[in-house]
């Protein structure tokens, strides 16, 4: 079975060595051990020493020097838009008060996994939401090593 236990940045992938893609969703691209499909059917483990928040384009490097990409899946999204800062400001305080997955768009409205009680919430905040569905890149936890190097950093390495 093939192995990738490196993480490329999209920025430094070479597309002759591009083998194949695998789409995944925001949980489904925070791994560091598991068996995956590619989606042209074929195989692969997914061997990193440390979980690891993939994102879209991103490379996972194979021992055979291959590279699969990584793709971020449409999944239902809702888009918060508002119409000040200060009420954008209150809505990503009571989003955070949740601890909730967020991403952050141009522009500054934020992108969550739909549910409803968020809708509610967010309506009654003064936004207005926008169902979607969209790719869903969740920032990154302030202390996670690719959330900090990003594309920066042609190669990820996390073995010691």
């Amino acid at each position: 079975m093939r192995r990738a236990s490196l993480v490329q940045a999209a920025a430094s992938i070479d597309p002759a060595r591009v083998q194949t893609t695998v789409t995944l969703s925001a949980h489904d691209r925070h791994r560091r051990r598991i068996r995956m499909v590619a989606d042209d059917g074929g195989d692969f483990l997914l061997d990193l020493p440390n979980a690891t928040h993939l994102r879209d384009g991103d490379g996972l490097l194979l021992d055979d020097g291959g590279v699969i990409v990584v793709r971020a899946a449409a999944e239902q999204v809702i888009d918060l838009h508002s119409s000040t800062v200060e009420q954008q400001v209150r809505l990503a305080w009571h989003i955070g008060n949740r601890h909730l997955p967020v991403q952050i768009l141009p522009g500054g409205s934020l992108r969550l996994h739909l549910d409803e009680v968020l809708v509610t919430m967010a309506e009654g905040l003064g936004a207005r939401v926008e169902r979607l569905c969209a790719p869903f890149q969740p920032e990154p936890g302030a202390y996670d090593p690719h959330g900090l190097v990003g594309a920066a950093e042609p190669l990820i390495r996390w073995a010691r």
